[in-house]
């Protein structure tokens, strides 16, 4: 059985590359797979905890599809917003995304 610290630190490091990723990503389809990379590491971690506190009930992997439910969601509706900019504005560069300002 793989011990808890080393899927912690997975998920760990799996966190740092979405935040790096989110922060210095000027590309709006990297953004996204970023914060899907930021979710995966939270269904690490409640994969991990489930497994390690009890292991013959499945509520951390309950709430893992759940997780993965919205991620889905958020792509979906996250694509078809940068479809609907990339449309307008014929770029999807995060820095020219002034559609809100006045």
């Amino acid at each position: 059985m793989i011990q808890l610290q080393y899927c912690l630190l997975l998920a760990a490091a799996l966190f740092c590359i979405g935040i790096y990723g989110l922060i210095t990503s000027r590309n709006a389809v990297r953004v996204l797979m970023s914060i899907e990379i930021l979710l995966n590491a939270v269904n690490l971690n409640l994969m991990a905890f489930s497994n390690f506190t009890d292991p013959a009930e499945i509520k951390g992997q309950i709430f893992t599809v759940f997780v993965i439910t919205v991620a889905a969601a958020e792509a979906a509706v996250g694509l078809a917003i940068i479809l609907a900019i990339y449309r307008n504005r014929n770029t999807i560069d995060m820095e020219q995304f002034n559609l809100l300002k006045w």
